[in-house]
């Protein structure tokens, strides 16, 4: 039996104060289940609503890319400076310690590699191995427009399915093949039917003309692809147009693995997203953190 309360302390119920909860800050998310909120919440920081994710999930069609050759010793040591890590399964399990205390967002899409027409995927992951490796979300790439775009469409829905019944966030990326004109309208029409299908968000590219009608249009938050790699100030200045443009984040890869000096880049992108700051000053930042690494070497 459970000992009685015995304390003499009088209790206190404040009934003059009405429990309040304070409404869940990310955009579209007001209606999901607590723990897709907490996963949601451990991706996205609470206090600003944005996040840095470090896409590395490259090698999954196209083998060992140049800056993930060693996952174990070029990205490890970047981990406690971004919010979250997109890996695959195989990379998490494999190299990443499980000591790590940041979220992890699992690439659940694969099949053909660069040797074959890349919009031909599957859903590649069971969303039980995800609840087992404690994954605080999962992505699928979406083809619009590609030869297998409706495959593609069910494969995030059947996908979406599953993350609801167990709570686990989806990103939807747009996948933007070779031929494929990269304007607002067709980014609109993709983020739009990725986050009307299912996707708890979307991961998308940015454009300079016209961003701010993807992000208006899209009733889930956008966190913006890095792309190719790009000078720093360049890659700066474009997170920081996502972000005034109103992205939610970054997901950025080759623009911080790449870098001369990665962990001085994923520094400056954090200080965009989450602190506004300009992009010359970001890269004034990056150049200090350089200096400093390069004299302790």
């Amino acid at each position: 039996m459970p000992e009685a309360d015995t304390s003499t302390k009088k209790k206190q119920y404040f009934p003059e104060i009405p429990q309040k909860l304070k409404p869940f800050p990310l955009k579209g998310a007001g209606s999901y289940d607590w723990g897709m909120k907490n996963r949601l919440a451990r991706t996205f920081d609470p206090k600003t609503g944005h996040t840095v994710m470090l896409a590395v999930d490259h090698g999954y069609f196209q083998g060992p890319t140049t800056g993930l050759e060693r996952i174990d010793l070029n990205i490890i040591p970047l981990i406690p400076y971004c919010d979250a890590l997109f890996c695959t399964r195989g990379i998490l399990r494999s190299v990443v310690p499980p000591q790590s205390t940041k979220p992890m967002v699992l690439r659940a899409s694969g099949g053909p590699s660069i040797l074959k027409e890349l919009s031909n995927e599957e859903i590649a992951m069971d969303m039980e191995d995800a609840l087992r490796l404690n994954a605080a979300g999962v992505g699928i790439q979406v083809f619009v427009g590609g030869e297998f775009e409706t495959r593609s469409i069910h494969n995030m829905t059947r996908l979406v399915d599953l993350g609801l019944r167990h709570g686990m966030p989806v990103m939807g990326v747009t996948a933007v093949g070779k031929d494929m004109k990269r304007d607002a309208q067709y980014f609109r029409l993709a983020c739009r039917m990725i986050a009307e299908l299912g996707a708890t968000y979307v991961k998308t590219y940015y454009i300079e003309k016209d961003f701010e009608t993807v992000t208006a249009s899209c009733p889930v938050p956008i966190v913006m692809a890095g792309g190719k790699k790009l000078p720093e100030l360049d890659a700066l200045t474009m997170a920081y147009n996502a972000i005034q443009g109103g992205a939610s984040g970054v997901d950025m890869g080759r623009n911080i693995f790449q870098s001369d000096d990665p962990i001085a880049m994923i520094q400056a992108v954090g200080a965009v997203v989450h602190k506004n700051m300009k992009p010359e000053h970001a890269l004034e930042l990056y150049q200090t953190l350089k200096s400093k690494h390069a004299a302790k070497k």
